[in-house]
């Protein structure tokens, strides 16, 4: 019975996947449009006031002046473009019923788990550095996690990666809950969001 109730999650997931993917890479992709858009007028004039500026925490433009908001002096929204572009492809792909080898697997959740390291860097330099929260930023913020989770989770199932040291029980037991799991890295960065600034939040009620 358990055996059997783990192999439906694991083809829901797989059928999940593309579409987790498609959304995702496109509501990326608007997300870095929209703040490249913002990056230039700002560039082309300090005085500019985001779109995405609507408090003093909820503020785009006090996040985009920072030198966080580049790698290697090229702003991080250009490298938002390529990513979740390249995610929607690789999603119509498998909705359209291609197939891909292990090593491509590999480099795609490789992909998704530096996307994911980076998003928490920009998270721990926003929240407890610059001391704004970016609109649009939180908008990735909700985005990267399932796409990385839900990667890592189809290649644990088609053991595209030597996890000899996961025990079968233990990868049951994830694949049957990984909806609570997600849910709980979503309390926690909720939870952080409103203790830090509960001094600003409070205010509103």
């Amino acid at each position: 019975m358990l055996k059997d109730k783990v192999m439906s999650k694991s083809i829901t997931i797989k059928k999940a996947l593309p579409y987790i993917y498609i959304i995702a890479g496109i509501i990326g992709c608007i997300v870095a449009i929209s703040l490249t858009y913002d990056k230039i007028q700002v560039l082309k004039n300090p005085a500019y006031n985001p779109s995405c500026n609507i408090n003093p925490i909820l503020s785009c433009g006090s996040v985009m002046k920072t030198s966080q908001a580049n790698l290697l002096g090229v702003p991080n929204t250009l490298f938002g473009l390529i990513g979740f572009g390249m995610l929607s492809a690789f999603g119509l792909a498998l909705l359209a019923g291609a197939t891909f080898k292990k090593w491509l697997w590999q480099i795609i959740n490789i992909g998704a788990l530096a996307g994911f390291i980076f998003f928490v860097y920009l998270f721990f330099e926003g929240v407890f550095r610059i001391h704004a929260i970016c609109p649009f930023c939180f908008v990735i913020w909700m985005i990267t996690p399932p796409v990385l989770w839900y990667t890592t989770l189809y290649n644990i199932k088609e053991n595209n990666f030597d996890l000899a040291f996961l025990k079968q029980k233990y990868r049951k037991w994830i694949l049957s809950h990984h909806g609570d799991i997600l849910f709980t890295w979503y309390l926690a960065v909720f939870l952080i969001l409103i203790i830090k600034f509960w001094y600003y939040w409070k205010t509103l009620i």
